[in-house]
C-alpha cells in the first residue's frame, strides 16, 4: 500500500511505493500515479528549471573554473545573472563572462593554501557590495590512482589536502558571509567513486567517501541556519581532468617497480582503457552537473544528493541491492572491456 506523502509537489520526503513484490524507496520529486492494474507506479520528472527563486543581486563562489565542470557551472549561474566568484590557480584561467548578464570575477586560489583562501575571503568581501553571498560550490579536485599497496603515503596526503581539507579550509572561511544569507547554500562535487570504489582508484574513492561523510555531517550541523548542504555526484563526466588522469596512469605505470607490474599490470591496464575510454567523450556533458548546481543553490527544496549518469544511477542500484560479492564480479568484469564494447 502506498500513502502520499505530505506537502506541495516537488519537496523533498520520502515515500514508499510498492509495485508488485517491488519496494522503491524514492523521493517526493516523483509524483505517484495509480496503475490501472492496481498497485502505484513512481513517475519522474526533472526538477531543474522548477522552483527557482530570484538570482539577481545574488553572488556565488565557485572553485576549480579553470575547465569542466566548475567552468560550465560559472557560466551557467553568470547566463543567469548571478555573480560569480571564480576560483582559479593561474591567472587569466577564470571563464569570461563577456555578453553574460552576471559578471565574472576571477579569485586566484590554491585551495591547500591557507593564506590565499584567507586573500580570496577577503577579496569576496569586499567585492560583494550590497549583494549577499548565496553560497559556495566545492569543485576543485585532482585524480590520484594506482595500487593502494604501492602508492606513497605523500601522494595520498595530496589527494586529501585537495579533495577534503582544502573544501572545507575554503567552506570555513566563506561560512559567516553565507549565514548571513538567511538561506544559504553549501555545495560539494562528489562523483560515483565517492559510492563505488573501483580498483586502483582507492586514493581517489577514499576522497570522495570521505567527502561525502564530511558533507552529510555538515548537512545536520548547519540546519539552525537553514543553510542546505548538497553533494553533486556525476558519473563519468567529459572533463580534461581525465586526459590528465590518462597521463597520470601511464605515468604512474612507468614508475612502478618490476614486482607491482607483475602484481598489477591487468588491473592497471584496465584502468587505463577505462579512462581513455571516459576521456573519448563516453560520459555525460558538464552542463549537466551544472544544472544540478543550479537546482541546489536556488530550489526552495534542494536534495542533499544529485546522482547523475545513467551509468551512476545503475552502479549505486546495483551495489545496493546485490550481494557484494556478486556486485564485486560485475565491476570487474564491466571494467576489463575494452571501450569499444
Amino acid at each position: 500500500m502506498s500513502r502520499r506523502a505530505p506537502g506541495q509537489e516537488g519537496e523533498q520526503r520520502w515515500v514508499l511505493a510498492h509495485h508488485g513484490d517491488v519496494t522503491v524507496r524514492t523521493v517526493r520529486s516523483a509524483s505517484l500515479f495509480r496503475s490501472s492494474r492496481g498497485g502505484c507506479r513512481v513517475r519522474r520528472y526533472s526538477p531543474f528549471g522548477r522552483h527557482l527563486e530570484e538570482t539577481r543581486d545574488e553572488a556565488v563562489f565557485v572553485t576549480g573554473t579553470s575547465s569542466g565542470i566548475g567552468r560550465a557551472i560559472a557560466l551557467d549561474l553568470a547566463g543567469r545573472s548571478v555573480t560569480v566568484f571564480a576560483g582559479v590557480r593561474r591567472a587569466g584561467e577564470a571563464p569570461k563572462g563577456d555578453g553574460l548578464p552576471g559578471a565574472v570575477h576571477e579569485i586566484l586560489l590554491d585551495v591547500t593554501s591557507g593564506s590565499q583562501i584567507t586573500e580570496a575571503a577577503d577579496a569576496i568581501r569586499r567585492l560583494l557590495g550590497r549583494q549577499r553571498l548565496r553560497g559556495v560550490v566545492n569543485n576543485a579536485g585532482v585524480a590520484t590512482g594506482g595500487p593502494l599497496e604501492y602508492v606513497t603515503i605523500d601522494e595520498m596526503r595530496h589527494q586529501f589536502e585537495v579533495n577534503v581539507f582544502g573544501q572545507l579550509a575554503v567552506t570555513q572561511a566563506v561560512l559567516d558571509l553565507i549565514r548571513d544569507h538567511g538561506d544559504g547554500r553549501v555545495l560539494f562535487t562528489s562523483s560515483i567513486g565517492g559510492h563505488i570504489a573501483a580498483p586502483c582508484f582507492g586514493p581517489y574513492a577514499a576522497s570522495k567517501h570521505a567527502l561525502n561523510g564530511m558533507a552529510e555531517s555538515m548537512r545536520r550541523e548547519l540546519r539552525p541556519w537553514n543553510i542546505r548542504v548538497s553533494v553533486l555526484v556525476p558519473g563519468a563526466v567529459a572533463t580534461p581532468i581525465w586526459s590528465k588522469a590518462d597521463h597520470s596512469v601511464q605515468g604512474l605505470t612507468d614508475r612502478l617497480p618490476t614486482r607491482a607490474k607483475e602484481l598489477y599490470g591487468s588491473t592497471l591496464e584496465n584502468m587505463r582503457r577505462y579512462v581513455a575510454s571516459a576521456a573519448a567523450g563516453r560520459s555525460i556533458s558538464p552542463s549537466v552537473v551544472a544544472r544540478a548546481a543550479r537546482h541546489a543553490l536556488y530550489a526552495r527544496h534542494p536534495k542533499a544528493v544529485y546522482l547523475m549518469g545513467a551509468e551512476a544511477r545503475a552502479g549505486v542500484a546495483l551495489s545496493t541491492a546485490l550481494p557484494t560479492r556478486v556486485f564485486d564480479a560485475l565491476l570487474a568484469r564491466q571494467l576489463s572491456r575494452s571501450p569499444s564494447r
